[in-house]
């Protein structure tokens, strides 16, 4: 049995709709501008490539659609910060609101509020990112672990499903560093680096049943991207068909792109609803068992940083989001 109820994800989705129309529209906007440069890379090598035939023209516009895709790419990676700072941090702080009983505004306000709790939180979005790479480095090291459990267990033929559990744990986890971060909006009084680490410990020490509802999440996930997936294969085909070349696998990149933006946008907040619900679950009333700090310490050495970085940080006073100083 997991330790999450959908009923309650979908609720946290209805109440946090501003945000979600929020997510839609950045992450769309990502897809399209996908979609736009790429066209235009294969319009400009398309053009190029007429001074050379008609084989050229279909190459040209292929290589043009590359590079065209292969730039925005580039630009997306330079804005993962920005997007986890803005978007994916602010929906996490109006949901552990939420699941803690606590008041939000409605409408549009919400977004707004949201931004306050971060930047209260985490001030800048350069330490907030920090902060992110810290975590996905523990959670790397206790999943580790957990393979390393089973790896050396004696039973035959344990090497091949060893290696589908590291392919599968990978997958899984994904959505635990975000689940991690939200203890900071859930203790706010205390020091994020601080609660992090708190929250990476008892993670460690509730590994197995996260996991198990790691599993029914992310099947879940993945269900409803691959069904967006084969629903977004006729717009995308309609859009190739406007390009020019007419390169027919672009057909299926473009809905692997707009799947990825409903994934992003509806589905994965949808799944981190259910995560908090469980992490919140299996954790209440625990304290971080020393045995697995000193564990965690010597596994990672990005655990003992985050430490070493919490007890150096200065404090910053704390003030409800959406009052000045």
């Amino acid at each position: 049995m997991a330790d999450f109820k959908i009923a309650v994800a979908v609720s946290l989705m209805r109440k946090t709709a501003p945000f979600l129309a929020f997510r839609l529209a950045v992450y769309f906007g990502v897809a399209f501008a996908y979609v736009l440069v790429t066209g235009i890379g294969a319009g400009i090598g398309y053009g190029i490539g007429g001074f050379w035939g008609d084989e050229s023209q279909l190459a040209g516009s292929a290589y043009g659609g590359l590079a065209g895709f292969g730039l925005t790419a580039a630009a997306m990676y330079l804005l993962r910060e920005y997007l986890l700072y803005i978007v994916k941090a602010g929906h996490i702080a109006v949901m552990v609101e939420l699941l803690l009983g606590r008041d939000i505004p409605q409408g549009q306000g919400q977004i707004g509020y949201a931004r306050a709790m971060v930047t209260q939180r985490f001030g800048s979005s350069n330490l907030l990112f920090a902060l992110d790479q810290l975590i996905k480095g523990v959670i790397g090291a206790v999943t580790r672990l957990l393979e390393g459990v089973f790896a050396s267990l004696p039973i035959p033929g344990v090497a091949p499903l060893a290696a589908l559990l590291r392919a599968y744990l990978r997958i899984a986890v994904g959505l635990l560093d975000e689940v991690i971060l939200a203890q900071g909006f859930a203790a706010p009084h205390q020091d994020p680096r601080q609660t992090s680490r708190d929250a990476l410990a008892l993670y460690a020490q509730t590994a197995k049943p996260m996991l198990k509802n790691a599993v029914w999440v992310t099947g879940l996930v993945w269900a409803l991207t691959l069904a967006v997936f084969f629903v977004m294969l006729a717009p995308a085909g309609l859009i190739v068909w406007l390009l020019p070349g007419q390169v027919s696998a672009t057909g299926l990149v473009f809905a692997a792109l707009f799947a990825w933006a409903v994934k992003a946008a509806v589905i994965e907040p949808f799944a981190l609803a259910c995560m908090l619900q469980a992490y919140f679950a299996l954790t209440a009333g625990q304290s971080p068992d020393p045995v697995w700090v000193a564990r965690l310490d010597q596994a990672s050495s990005k655990f003992k940083s985050l430490g070493q970085w919490a007890t150096t940080a200065t404090p910053r006073p704390h003030k409800t989001a959406g009052t000045s100083a």
